[in-house]
């Protein structure tokens, strides 16, 4: 399944968006990590519904950047992580 038709093409640079801002907060020594996703999660879906309207498949689309965000860092970290013990 290819999450990423669920989301418009305006959309996209929502994604790119957050993924600067998680690196941002990241290097923020007062933001715990934990509250990162959370974060992200707010701004993803504030900011689609400020690109296409307030609507309930905005809200989706939003938690769908985000969750495409965070996806991936986590395999960006994680196979770096892997690269890394593996040598």
């Amino acid at each position: 399944m290819d999450i990423l038709k669920f989301v418009p093409e305006q959309l996209a640079i929502l994604i790119a968006a957050l993924y600067v801002l998680g690196m941002f907060l990241k290097n923020t020594p007062k933001v715990p990590d934990w509250t990162i996703p959370w974060i992200l999660l707010v701004v993803g879906i504030l900011g689609s519904i400020g690109l296409v309207g307030f609507s309930p498949t905005a809200i989706i689309q939003g938690i769908i950047c985000a969750g495409a965000t965070v996806l991936t860092n986590q395999l960006i970290k994680q196979t770096t992580n892997g690269i890394n013990e593996s040598k």
